[in-house]
């Protein structure tokens, strides 16, 4: 038996969010823990799973209070280096109107950019059933050859290997070596979670059953997840293609950690009903409570800390 559910590794920073403004006029940001993988797998602490990260901080501030913010919300931190000399990333994020974001990263270099494959834990890539990772640590040498290294040795130990490109533009030198790391991510994966922007960045394609039919032709990626943000999800698998609006909340503030929260429920069902290829309904059923998921983390600050419980999530359900 495996000891972990889920093991993820990639990046753990701070996303300073704007939270109005001082009696000065300044703007406020407040420091929430943040980083897809960590968020992905908080979500997937609150149902229930047994969870690890791998990654580096810094020894600074911000890695302490990330450092505590995993151990509060039962991520295992075995896999938690720390660098002497970079501090940790941080993120900086616009929150528009409608509650997409703009971020500003401070990362040249960050902490998360520094983990070896000397850091690797391995027993934690031998014990997990499935093993999570982005792009956003393969966007510099040093961290890329870990995260491959780490995908290689999950393989090895029959992992369900989940991957979310996550794409940062400003985050790359050159994009077409970011193109080229995200299909390297995709080669290697069972379940691919994709954004729409993402996937037409990728294939060219407007048209998303075209955009998935071109990853198809050269990815053997048995399910595909497409998030539409306010206009819902699909699910690709075999010849079933699925579809399930969005729960649109009167009061959504922001976007943050809606494709990490969704991209956790997909994995829980994996957990939860076994990894096989799965009819329609089913599909369908787990696309609506990822959705609801999602929908509910639109209406929080940050993410990491204040993913939904399964009550709340099945409730919107219901009522929807």
């Amino acid at each position: 038996m495996k000891q972990y559910d889920v093991v993820a590794l990639g990046e753990l920073l701070i996303d300073f969010t704007e939270n109005g403004r001082s009696a000065q006029g300044n703007l406020i940001m407040e420091a929430n823990p943040g980083g897809a993988p960590c968020n992905v797998l908080a979500m997937l602490n609150r149902l229930g799973r047994k969870t690890a990260f791998i990654g580096k901080i810094g020894n600074d501030m911000f890695g302490d209070s990330l450092e505590a913010t995993l151990r509060e919300v039962g991520i295992d931190t075995c896999g938690l280096k720390r660098d002497e000399k970079v501090n940790t990333t941080l993120a900086f994020v616009h929150t528009k109107a409608d509650g997409d974001r703009e971020f500003s990263f401070y990362r040249n270099p960050g902490a998360d950019m520094m983990l070896e494959e000397s850091d690797l834990e391995e027993d934690l890539l031998k014990n997990c059933k499935i093993f999570h990772y982005g792009s956003l640590s393969m966007t510099h040498e040093v961290c890329r050859r870990a995260t491959k290294k780490a995908i290689a040795m999950a393989e090895e130990n029959g992992a369900v290997l989940s991957f979310d490109p996550n794409l940062r533009e400003a985050l790359w030198s050159d994009l077409e070596e970011a193109r080229q790391q995200i299909e390297y991510g995709i080669r290697h994966c069972q379940i691919l979670k994709v954004s729409d922007n993402e996937i037409q960045w990728l294939t060219g394609e407007e048209d998303f059953d075209k955009a998935v039919e071109k990853i198809r032709e050269r990815f053997a990626v048995p399910m595909i997840l497409l998030s539409m943000g306010k206009a819902g999800s699909r699910a690709y698998m075999g010849d079933c293609r699925v579809e399930q609006p969005a729960f649109l909340q009167t009061g959504t503030i922001e976007t943050t950690g809606a494709g990490d929260t969704f991209c956790a429920c997909i994995l829980h069902h994996v957990l939860e009903y076994g990894w096989r290829a799965y009819e329609k309904d089913e599909m369908s059923r787990m696309l609506r409570f990822a959705n609801a998921a999602a929908s509910i983390i639109t209406t929080r600050k940050g993410a990491l800390r204040v993913m939904p419980h399964r009550d709340e999530i099945e409730n919107l359900c219901d009522r929807g």
